[in-house]
């Protein structure tokens, strides 16, 4: 496998970014105005705005660990972190450590600077420096084992998992083959086949984790749903006519190919581990690019059988539609028709240009969801993953 490469960014810690943005944090949603003013006047600068940062006890930890992920995340060239002041998390934590990487990372503090147009003044004075920077940098080739990729599936129909799924997989396959990474989450859409996933586990401590984080799963579902809990699924779901969270769960995880699970992480944690890592995550998607994202993935492929425009701020989100019907119908937020396999053709033959088109994007090329601006909505998981 070896001699496959892209043109990434070389990021002082040895991570590969596809792409070179300057990312403008806030730690707490009372300082997104700030961040936001801040972005906007250095466009093309990335604001990650977002409701939480004084939160329940519970969500502390974890909003810190994603907060910092995502300035840690190889796409990241610089991060300026904003905070108010008397929030839990704090500018000054989550700045040290997404500064640990040894890329450029400064924190300003709205009360400590004199209020939001003295604090906007001089993060534009900051995120202008460090554009400048981050425009001297040059693309260097860079072998495919530095990438991270992240796995989604939102709004499936009952060809998701014939079509879709099934390709990203094989592409999946390749990657882990080259030496590479890829994270597949979504717990809730695990539910049924913790048999299957523990048997591909490449230890028995892997595999009760497995186990664990599923099983947790699936009594939250019921713990809410009660005795619905194994036939409700989004409406959306159910009218692309998938009948039950198992029917779902199988064509999820062959987004994941056929290779060993190595390790299972937390939602947003970076894996210590190449190969086909499991992330505890939840099954909204916005929340799950988010975890992915703050885990370190440079590229995500989301596939899809109901159509969605939604990207993600930071990194690139190749969506794969199921079937040529919904390609043409969004074909302008689409990149890739696996609808191909239900008139004849192979899953080799979509695997092949969805692997083509990912090292494009490897590349510099945009996604529909980044030609159309379509950055989404940074959402952060608000209670406990694994639901």
């Amino acid at each position: 496998m070896a001699g496959h490469t892209f043109r990434g960014f070389i990021r002082p810690d040895g991570s590969a970014g596809i792409r070179n943005h300057i990312a403008v944090i806030p730690t707490v949603s009372c300082a997104a105005g700030v961040a936001a003013n801040i972005a906007r006047a250095a466009s093309p600068a990335v604001p990650l705005l977002h409701g939480h940062g004084c939160g329940r006890a519970l969500e502390i930890t974890m909003h810190h660990q994603v907060l910092a992920g995502l300035g840690r995340n190889p796409n990241v060239a610089a991060a300026l972190v904003v905070g108010l002041g008397c929030e839990t998390v704090q500018a000054s934590s989550v700045a040290g450590e997404i500064a640990k990487t040894g890329k450029p990372c400064e924190y300003l503090v709205i009360q400590e600077q004199g209020g939001s147009r003295k604090t906007t003044e001089k993060g534009i004075e900051i995120v202008s420096r460090f554009q400048k920077d981050a425009q001297a940098l040059r693309r260097s080739e860079c072998p495919v084992d530095r990438i991270v990729l992240g796995l989604e599936c939102g709004g499936s129909d009952a060809f998701s998992g014939i079509t879709a799924n099934p390709a990203a997989g094989l592409v999946s396959d390749w990657l882990v083959g080259c030496g590479g990474t890829v994270v597949l989450t979504e717990t809730t859409e695990m539910i049924g086949t913790e048999h299957i996933l523990s048997r591909r586990s490449a230890s028995p401590e892997v595999a009760a984790r497995v186990e664990h984080i599923i099983s947790q799963a699936r009594r939250r579902t019921h713990d809410i749903l009660g005795p619905l809990a194994s036939c409700v699924i989004a409406p959306g779901n159910m009218d692309g006519g998938l009948s039950s969270i198992r029917e779902k769960s199988l064509g999820c995880i062959v987004k994941g190919g056929g290779t060993a699970v190595t390790q299972v992480v937390d939602y947003g944690q970076a894996p210590a581990s190449k190969g086909l890592v499991v992330m505890d995550g939840p099954g909204y998607d916005m929340e799950s690019l988010a975890g992915l994202a703050a885990a370190g993935c440079q590229l995500i492929v989301f596939t899809t059988g109901r159509g969605t425009p939604a990207g993600f701020p930071l990194v690139p989100v190749i969506k794969v539609a199921s079937t040529g019907r919904l390609y043409e119908l969004m074909e302008d937020d689409l990149d890739i028709n696996a609808g191909g396999v239900l008139d004849g053709g192979s899953l080799e033959d979509i695997a092949r240009d969805l692997k083509t088109f990912a090292v494009e994007v490897m590349n510099g090329e945009p996604t529909k969801a980044e030609r159309n601006d379509q950055n989404g909505v940074l959402c952060l998981a608000v209670m406990t993953p694994a639901f």
